[in-house]
């Protein structure tokens, strides 16, 4: 399940965030993007289901919309790895 290895990438559970995923520098936009599709789906399966994970969809939305933004401005096309820090 994504939801636990990004938990696990982002240094434990208190840790994940969507707007942490957004800023993260280790992540392409893409990559990004990809990752909050994949949250946002676990996340509405989970609310589905009566469980609480901390955040709603529209918080995974805006971090969504936030990359975009970003990635128009060309802000974190690369990832810190070819330079992008």
């Amino acid at each position: 399940m994504v939801f636990d290895s990004l938990r696990e990438r982002m240094g434990g559970h208190d840790n994940l965030s969507p707007m942490q995923i957004a800023h993260n520098t280790l992540f392409t936009a893409k990559e990004k993007i990809d990752l909050l599709h994949q949250l946002k789906a676990e996340v509405t399966s989970a609310n589905a289901n009566g469980n609480d994970v901390g955040f709603s969809a529209d918080e995974i939305d805006a971090a969504i919309a936030e990359v975009r933004q970003g990635a128009e401005n060309d802000v974190g096309a690369d990832t810190v790895l070819k330079g992008d820090f």
